[in-house]
């Protein structure tokens, strides 16, 4: 017999463990860490510890994941505070870079608006490309990237240079799209493609809508 067949014939027949009870006492297999034989009962506590171990292991890691969610949404919290209580769009850029870079450790904020209705004395206002427009009405949500798209990297000044992460993210009332949020930093981790974007979109909906509240 194969060892297979041996194994379908103990799946098919767990009777077998009773008629020979006295007989697995005495059989003794290689301990999975070492060279030594050990009896199959003692096998089995050996797999139940690891699997424990890896349980806990799992469990900590999500704990970890709900504390760290938690105190990003205790942040997100604060900065929306901050922002919605703003009154003029002067207010609303000085309280989402204060918040970015106090709140969120995010060193450099750059935003352009592009509505109808945008004061063209405003530095948000300020001329931007065709190409940036374009590129902001088709994210779906935040982009995230190693490096600044078109333009973009004017937007940050002379800290232009030491960028190396970045991510935009469209402000949008309804339909149509007011402007582009882009945010930067000279640590290449901060922002990379793979990353989760959810917090960075509610930002961009907490950002458009108090936008979309101004230009009433």
């Amino acid at each position: 017999m194969t060892p297979d067949a041996v194994a379908r014939y103990l799946q098919d027949h767990p009777e077998f463990f009773d008629q020979y009870a006295e007989m697995l006492a005495t059989i003794t297999v290689p301990h999975p860490h070492g060279g030594r034989a050990i009896p199959i009962s003692e096998r089995q506590m050996v797999t139940l510890r690891e699997k424990s171990k890896l349980l806990e292991s799992k469990l900590s890691e999500m704990i970890q994941y709900g504390e760290e969610n938690d105190a990003i949404s205790d942040k997100l919290h604060r900065a929306t505070l901050a922002l919605v209580g703003a009154r003029d769009m002067e207010a609303l850029t000085r309280a989402l870079r204060y918040e970015m870079r106090e709140t969120f450790a995010v060193p450099h904020t750059a935003v352009r608006l592009w509505y109808a209705d945008a004061d063209s004395a405003v530095p948000e206002a300020a001329a931007v490309s065709p190409e940036v427009r374009q590129f902001a009405e088709s994210l779906g949500d935040a982009h995230c990237t190693g490096h600044s798209v078109l333009d973009t990297a004017a937007w940050f000044g002379e800290d232009a240079s030491g960028l190396k992460s970045f991510a935009y993210v469209p402000l949008r009332d309804g339909g149509r799209t007011l402007g582009l949020l882009a945010l930067a930093s000279e640590d290449a981790q901060r922002f990379y493609p793979e990353m989760g974007t959810l917090y960075l979109k509610r930002l961009g909906d907490i950002v458009s809508t108090t936008l979309a509240r101004l230009l009433i």
